[in-house]
Parts: structure tokens; C-alpha cells; sequence
């Protein structure tokens, strides 16, 4: 049977599968992955969610965090990957948005139809780029609920066609750079040819905080913070950085344990859903906070890993 990091490194279900697992009782520890229509795996085959899949389905598959059934605490989060961004335009600042993205482990795609403008965006790691007109580049581009759209060409007649190609599309986010004046002439020409008012609405533009930037830096600046705060508001769980997921690859040989915040009380660093894989090595991928309470936790872990306590553990 595969275990639930090779479920995880072969996921073909999108980003709505799901990740369940049981918090207490003569269950502890057990996992299912849902795949939206149902459980696509699970650690133990006659174990809780034998008898349970009806519920887990119908309580798991609309709620992300704790839930209960029949006495028993569940964990229940998204399986996606890093989110994506797609920056429509390689000038200044979109070239600085891209940095800043790569900075903060979006998975960067740049479109941009000038081939000296799209190398700049190659030399910088952008993951992706496409060197087309928008129409074309964008053709390539599916979206999901975790595809962020920043629009930021060099001119209202490339983001009118920007925009009316990509509000059709799955997306978390889309933001349009331009005066009030330009947004507003674009928006009334697509909602002239047809464009739905609802999602026009919900475009965020001019795009990014008023923090009165000025330079492209600052602008990229004002962008990032924008998308931050509109991922941030996703209840859907942290999900797992490049970092844990590429250590999952390179260190397949090992063992390893995975630490998620399940629940958080007070002040702290990071939200439910976050996560640190620990090797048996004593090395770590990514950080849940740092401190006194991670190096705990890498503490106990370590144990777990050598045989001298239990597991799992709720710390």
C-alpha cells in the first residue's frame, strides 16, 4: 500500500482533495485522502473510515479544521500545492511583482509578447514564461481557485484583453493595474462586450494597498500585500510549501514525520494548517514558528523517529 507521501507526490485529484486525519481515540493517526466524490485512500483499510465514509464525506469535503463525529476530533485540510500566479505583462513592475512572488513560493508564470522583456523574466527563476501575444499565452493558462491573475501590461487595450479572457477562467485573485480613470474605461468596454458584473465587482483595481507607492519595487510592493491579505482570508488550511514537497522527493529513503499546527490558541506565528516534515536525520523542511515550541517539537519527533516514544503525538 502507498504511504501517505507517495499519495501525496502522486496526486492527480486537483486542488480539491483533501487530507483527513483522526486526532484522538483507538483511531489516532489513522488518514484518508478525499478526492471530492470520495476516499481515494486511506492508511488502514478496516480502520475508522471503513465504517465512516458517508459522514467524513459529508462533514470534511465543506469544512477545513476540526470537526467531530461520533466522539472522535478529525483534522481536515486542502492537499494543494503552492498557489499560482500568473503576472499578464513583463515591464518594471511586473518583473519586481514576479521577485517578490518567487520570494513568497507562488509558482510564477510571466506572459509577455516582447522577447527582451520575457529573458528578463527567465534571468531572474521565473518558473514559466511564455513569450506570445496574451491571447496565446493565456490559452495555455486553465486557472483554478488557487491561480492569482495580476494584470499589469503596458497599455488599457492589452488589459482589456487580458481581463476578458481571464475573468473566464477558474481564480483566486484578479488584479488590474491602471489610473482610476483607465480602470474605469476598461471595465465599462467588457462590460459592454458581455463581461459578467459579478466577477467584475470582485477585480481588485487599481490593484494593490494604498500605501502610496511610487517605484516599481513599491508598487510590486503594495501588489504582494494585497494578494497576501486575499490568501490569507482562504480557509481552506497552509496546504504544503515547494519546500516540504520537494524534501518528500530527495528524501524518500528516509524516515520522516510531518508536524501541523491542528489548533492555535493566543498569539502565534503561523495559522492552522501549517507545516514542518521532520527527517530522521534531524534535518527540517519549512518551520512552524520557530522558538522554544518548534525546537519541542523537533525534539519529540526525533524520539518518535528512533523508536524511544510513541506516535502520533498531540503536543
Amino acid at each position: 500500500m502507498r504511504t501517505f507521501f507517495e499519495q501525496f507526490i502522486q496526486n492527480t485529484h486537483g486542488s480539491d482533495t483533501k487530507a483527513v486525519t483522526v486526532l484522538d481515540g483507538a483511531h489516532i493517526g489513522e488518514r484518508a485522502v478525499l478526492s471530492g466524490n470520495g476516499i481515494c485512500w486511506k492508511s488502514e483499510e478496516n480502520g475508522f473510515f471503513a465504517p465512516h465514509e458517508q459522514q467524513v464525506l459529508e462533514k470534511c469535503g465543506r469544512k477545513n479544521g476540526q470537526v467531530q463525529i461520533e466522539g472522535v476530533r478529525l483534522f481536515s485540510e486542502g492537499m494543494a500545492y503552492n498557489k499560482k500566479m500568473v503576472i499578464c505583462g513583463g515591464g518594471h513592475v511586473g518583473i519586481a511583482v514576479a521577485r517578490l512572488a518567487l520570494m513568497t513560493e507562488f509558482d510564477v508564470t510571466v506572459l509577455e509578447d516582447r522577447p527582451k522583456f520575457a529573458e528578463t523574466a527567465r534571468s531572474i527563476g521565473v518558473q514559466r514564461v511564455i513569450c506570445d501575444s496574451f491571447e496565446n499565452g493565456l490559452k495555455q493558462i486553465p486557472g483554478d481557485k488557487d491561480t492569482y491573475f495580476v494584470i499589469v501590461t503596458r497599455g488599457h487595450r492589452f488589459d482589456q484583453t487580458c481581463l476578458e479572457i481571464v475573468m473566464e477562467k477558474p481564480h483566486a485573485y484578479i488584479g488590474m493595474m491602471g489610473s482610476r480613470r483607465r480602470v474605469a474605461q476598461v471595465k465599462h468596454s467588457v462590460l459592454e462586450n458581455g463581461a459578467d458584473p459579478q466577477v467584475i465587482s470582485q477585480l481588485h483595481s487599481p490593484i494593490g494597498l494604498d500605501i502610496k507607492a511610487e517605484t516599481p519595487e513599491e508598487i510590486a510592493i503594495s501588489i504582494m500585500a494585497e494578494i497576501i491579505q486575499v490568501k490569507n482570508q482562504d480557509k481552506r488550511g497552509a496546504g504544503y510549501s515547494n519546500e516540504i514537497r520537494d524534501a518528500i522527493v530527495k528524501c524518500e529513503d528516509q524516515k520522516k514525520i510531518l508536524a501541523t499546527i491542528v489548533e492555535r490558541k493566543g498569539s502565534a506565528p503561523r495559522s492552522i494548517g501549517t507545516k514542518m516534515l521532520i527527517m530522521e536525520d534531524g534535518r527540517c523542511a519549512d518551520t512552524i514558528g520557530g522558538g522554544c515550541i518548534e525546537a519541542t517539537i523537533v525534539s519529540k519527533a526525533l524520539l518518535i523517529l528512533r523508536g524511544c516514544a510513541k506516535a502520533p503525538q498531540i503536543v
